[in-house]
């Protein structure tokens, strides 16, 4: 048996992703593979450095203190305003990520890690998804998290690069692809909040992304060949209110998220794996 761990993206909906892994992980369910997207990116990296229980700690804390520190996506208005003006692409730099990722994971290499990880980001020169497989870890998840009008893209290697989640957002078609039999979708919550007309400027960008999104999942969902497992752990303490055009800065309901989608997922896997 093969088991993959796929990680969405989802930006600050993220926590809900270290509940499922504490989950999963107090289970004994360990990942032959790690497959992240944006936010997932990151928490994915985290569990193929540190394929335990004690990874679950590590990344509560960084939720923590990220919330503490608001850094990511802190700067003031002022500065924000002035710096869409002077970029004419993004509102926030990458340097708080970046140094943030450093912080903890510091000169690795993919080669480095005990579980193989892929990271996914859409090249803008190829208009295509690629996934990063090889050599330094922070500049593929920062590539992998260059959220458009948030963060400027990310160039390696020459290439630029946006947010995964443009090409793939929760790539279960692509852990089939690379031999997975048993898959895991650490999903933040949004597939399965219905979806309202916009009215309102900025809401249609959301929307149409919710769509394209959406579509690449279920299909993928739907395509799955016999004999290959796949469940999507349930997200919880996510609504409709993670959807305001704000709602990236608001890092108060961390902790809740976190043991909120723990509980849940906990209960789906006592019902789907019972006494494995």
């Amino acid at each position: 048996m093969v088991t993959a761990f796929v990680l969405g993206g989802g930006g600050i909906l993220g926590a809900v992703e270290v509940g499922m892994l504490r989950a999963l992980l107090e289970r004994e369910v360990v990942p032959d593979l790690v497959l992240g997207t944006s936010v997932g990116a990151l928490n994915g990296a985290m569990v193929a450095a540190q394929p335990d229980l004690a990874v679950v700690e590590r990344l509560t804390e960084l939720w923590a203190a990220t919330a503490r520190s608001r850094n990511v996506y802190g700067d003031r208005p002022l500065r924000t305003v002035r710096r869409a003006v002077t970029s004419g692409t993004h509102i926030y730099s990458s340097r708080p990520l970046r140094q943030r990722l450093q912080d903890e994971l510091g000169d690795r290499t993919f080669e480095d890690l005990p579980v193989r990880l892929g990271v996914c980001a859409a090249s803008i020169e190829r208009a295509a998804e690629h996934w990063f497989t090889s050599g330094p870890l922070v500049p593929a998840i920062l590539a992998s998290a260059a959220v458009p009008g948030l963060l400027p893209p990310a160039e390696v290697d020459g290439e630029h690069f946006l947010d995964g989640g443009l090409v793939n957002s929760v790539p279960v078609g692509r852990a089939v692809e690379l031999g997975a039999t048993r898959v895991f979708v650490l999903q933040v919550g949004r597939i399965d909040r219905p979806l309202t007309v916009p009215t309102r400027p900025w809401e249609v960008a959301r929307v149409s992304f919710e769509v394209a999104r959406r579509h690449r999942f279920m299909r993928d969902m739907a395509t799955i060949p016999d004999g290959v497992e796949a469940h999507v752990l349930p997200a919880a303490g996510t609504s409709a209110r993670d959807d305001s055009i704000l709602a990236h800065r608001d890092f108060s309901s961390v902790q809740t998220r976190i043991d909120e989608t723990y509980a849940a997922s906990r209960r789906y896997l006592d019902d789907v794996l019972g006494g494995e």
